[in-house]
Formats: C-alpha cells, sequence, structure tokens
C-alpha cells in the first residue's frame, strides 16, 4: 500500500481511539464501555470490505500508538505475517471446528457453525461467517476438493497394551450444580492396542488441575503407557505436564493442529459415548452423570469391540507381563516445583507464604517441590538432595528463641509483666 493510502488508514484508525489518547480523564469502566459501543457500530473502513472493529483490535491500536509516543505512523496497516492463518477464529472454536469436520464429514458450513452452537462452543449471537469457515477448513485441507497433495493417512494400532494411549477432551451435557446450569467436560484416555479406557471422567472446566486428576487417576488404574498422543488444546500444552511425563518416562506427543485424524480411535469413542451413553442419560447432577457413567463403561469394556473382535479388557489383560505399575508415591510426580533463593533469616518465599528452610541452606538456591492444594507439605531439595519438608513461618516462636555458638533455645515460659513499675536509674529513696 503507497504511503498516502496508509497515512489515510492510519488517520481513520485515530479518530476511532482519540477518545482513549486524548481525554486522560476516562475512568476504567467508562473506557470499557467505550470500547464496547465502537465494537457495536458499523463503520466505513478506508480499503476494507469490513464494517466492524473489535475490542482487541482497538486495543492494540491504542498500545501501538502510546508507546510510539503519539506518532500517526504506529497506526500504518502492517502486512499480514500470519497469511494462511484466521485471525477470526480463536484457538478454541479452530480445534473444534477441526473434530467437527472429522466427525461430520460431509455437512455443510452452516450445519457446522449450529452445531458450534449447539454445543455452545460460540455464544448464540455470535456473528461466524460461513465464508471464514469455508477458508480455514480449505486452507487446513479439511474440506472436500481442497487443493493440494492428498495426504497419506493409514490406520495403525500399537502392538502392545500401554504402548500408546489417546487422550482427548469432548464437550459434555449441562448439569445443575447450586441452581444454575454447568457444561461437563469430558477428560478420556484410551488404549491404543486394546481400545481399553484407563480412566474417563467428567468435569466442571477443562483446567489442567482437572486434566491431571484424570491421568493421576489412569495411572493408578492402569499402569504407566509408554506414548502419550494429545491434540494441542492448553491443557496438554503445559510445561508441567511435559515435566511429570518426562520424570515417569512416558513420551509426550502432539498432533497437528486441527487435523485430529492421528487420534481418530478416541473420537470414534467420543461418538459412541454420545450415541450409546449421553443420548439416554436423565440425571441432572455431576455426580450422577460420573456415577452413571462409571457403570456404562464396565460394560463397555465386557463388550466385544467391533475392530479387534475381543472384549477390550480381554485384549488388555493378555499381555500383563508388559505392563509397568505406577510407581510407589505416585503424587509425588505431580507436585509443582519452584526455584527460591534462602534469605538471611532462613526464610523462602512460596505463594504469599512464608516457610523456614534449614540453616544450611541460608544463601543457596533451592528447588520447592510442592502442592497447591496442600500448603503443609513442601519438600526442599539442593542439588538434588532432599533436606525434608519445610515448615511454615511461625513469629511468635522465632521470638522466643535465643540463638549463641550456633545453638538454639527455645524460652519455654513467657517473662512476667513488670505492671507499668519498671525502675530507671536509681532505686527508690535513693
Amino acid at each position: 500500500m503507497e504511503e498516502a493510502k496508509k497515512r489515510e488508514v492510519a488517520t481513520f484508525r485515530f479518530g476511532v481511539i482519540s477518545d482513549f489518547v486524548v481525554a486522560h480523564s476516562l475512568g476504567r469502566g467508562e473506557k470499557e464501555r467505550l470500547l464496547r459501543e465502537k465494537a457495536e457500530r458499523q463503520w466505513v473502513i478506508p480499503y476494507s470490505r469490513r464494517t466492524r472493529i473489535s475490542v482487541s483490535t482497538m486495543a492494540t491500536w491504542i498500545r501501538q500508538y502510546l508507546r510510539s509516543g503519539g506518532k500517526l505512523e504506529s497506526l500504518y496497516p502492517q502486512g499480514r505475517g500470519d497469511r494462511g492463518q484466521s485471525r477470526v477464529l480463536d484457538e478454541e472454536v479452530a480445534e473444534m471446528l477441526g473434530k467437527l469436520r472429522q466427525e461430520l464429514p460431509r455437512v455443510p458450513v452452516r450445519v457446522l457453525i449450529e452445531e458450534l452452537r449447539r454445543r455452545k462452543i460460540i455464544d448464540p449471537w455470535a456473528r461466524l461467517s460461513p465464508t471464514t469457515v469455508y477458508r480455514f477448513l480449505k486452507t487446513k485441507g479439511l474440506w472436500e476438493g481442497a487443493s493440494g497433495t492428498p495426504k497419506d493417512r493409514r490406520r495403525f494400532e500399537a502392538e502392545l497394551p500401554n504402548d500408546l494411549w489417546q487422550s482427548d477432551l469432548m464437550y459434555g451435557p449441562t448439569v445443575n450444580v447450586e441452581g444454575r446450569q454447568r457444561k461437563t467436560f469430558l477428560f478420556a484416555f484410551l488404549d491404543d492396542m486394546s481400545r481399553l479406557i484407563p480412566h474417563a471422567q467428567f468435569y466442571l472446566t477443562e483446567r489442567l488441575d482437572h486434566y491431571l486428576d484424570a491421568l493421576r487417576q489412569a495411572l493408578l488404574r492402569r499402569g504407566l503407557p509408554r506414548r502419550l498422543y494429545v491434540d494441542n488444546g492448553p491443557a496438554f500444552r503445559s510445561q508441567h505436564l511435559s515435566q511429570i511425563l518426562a520424570s515417569l518416562g512416558v513420551a509426550l506427543i502432539h498432533s497437528t493442529p486441527y487435523q485430529p485424524e492421528g487420534r481418530g480411535k478416541v473420537e470414534r469413542w467420543f461418538r459412541t459415548v454420545r450415541e450409546q451413553f449421553l443420548s439416554r442419560w436423565r440425571g441432572k447432577s455431576l455426580e450422577e452423570l460420573n456415577q452413571a457413567f462409571s457403570h456404562w463403561l464396565q460394560e463397555y469394556h465386557q463388550n466385544s469391540h467391533a475392530v479387534t473382535g475381543q472384549t477390550p479388557l480381554t485384549r488388555f489383560s493378555a499381555h500383563l507381563e508388559c505392563l509397568r505399575p505406577a510407581p510407589p508415591h505416585l503424587e509425588d510426580f505431580f507436585r509443582k516445583r519452584a526455584v527460591r533463593k534462602v534469605e538471611k533469616d532462613r526464610t523462602v518465599a512460596l505463594n504469599g507464604r512464608l516457610y523456614e528452610a534449614p540453616v544450611a541452606l541460608i544463601g543457596k538456591t533451592v528447588i520447592l517441590f510442592y502442592h497447591e492444594h496442600d500448603p503443609a507439605r513442601v519438600e526442599i531439595f539442593l542439588e538434588e538432595h532432599s533436606y525434608g519438608f519445610i515448615s511454615l513461618l511461625n513469629q511468635r516462636v522465632n521470638f522466643r528463641v535465643h540463638r549463641a555458638n550456633h545453638r538454639t533455645e527455645i524460652q519455654e515460659e513467657e517473662r512476667s509483666w513488670s505492671g507499668g513499675k519498671l525502675r530507671f536509674g536509681k532505686e527508690e529513696g535513693k
């Protein structure tokens, strides 16, 4: 774009954000209200067919302008560095579109959009252009007739149980929680060779802590897999998850974004859950949902699989000699770690709390292993050597501690108070 056109676009952008970069008296609530109003308006944008401007786009323009010290050139349009990628679809919607295309390979784009709304991936009032969805699917090679060389996708199967687990997330039904309707999420693990489910459970969020809870139960029930195959969702990209699996000797493998074919077995199993379990479930609470699902899962393990011709439990149990049991104290492998320096007063800070470290570690950089739900159990390490669990700081006890010649003594009895009759200087009557 030539200089004159760039300047025209920049001038338009400045007009949009001028209320925020010129007037400094706007409060936070006022700014948010004004941003929402501008996002709902229709604009005549120079050299663009778009008529809407998102809140995030306006916020970006404001940051660019303020960081430049008020230079109009900061609002010049830039060439796209993400060409070929959609800037309209967020990561969750894009991931779900890839999964839906796998489940519903022949339905029109508008049906896919309605399915996104039905599963509450997008809000009922959200605008999602069919053209945007079509362009995304075609770019990712998920649309029939898409250009490019067809991908070589071959069926595979692990040779032994626990060679490979597939794991994924499915959006479940809504349940009643304290009078409110909440979405549920099913975390599941599937053994590739036997189709056995080491563990699967519905949760109220898709956060990492819930995924780790499901993983911990799967490992306790069925032992350690050699590889864990997951998608690219936020819970599966966690560095904490990678560290846990690495310490257990489990390889973490991520599939290609937006292409769930490699996790086809767990995706087909999710379809079985929808057709055979969720279509008949009539409960209301999360507890009822998981109880009924647990009973259904037991039946699933006892029924012959259409592909293998055996029940998942029989096929899995035929090679028990190959299984690696979960190690003792499995819970310790799920602890988080934090690097800290022990202060001169022996204290070390963690998550807003102060702990007391051994005297020998004063001034040292140490590693703390801990669970967020159990702040009383924090173990301290220096160069892979454990110095045991450290205690929360008790300042009242420390006030009574006397240190002399490297010996520590605690005064057992509190000193008696003088009752306000402290004498200074000469004794009375002298």
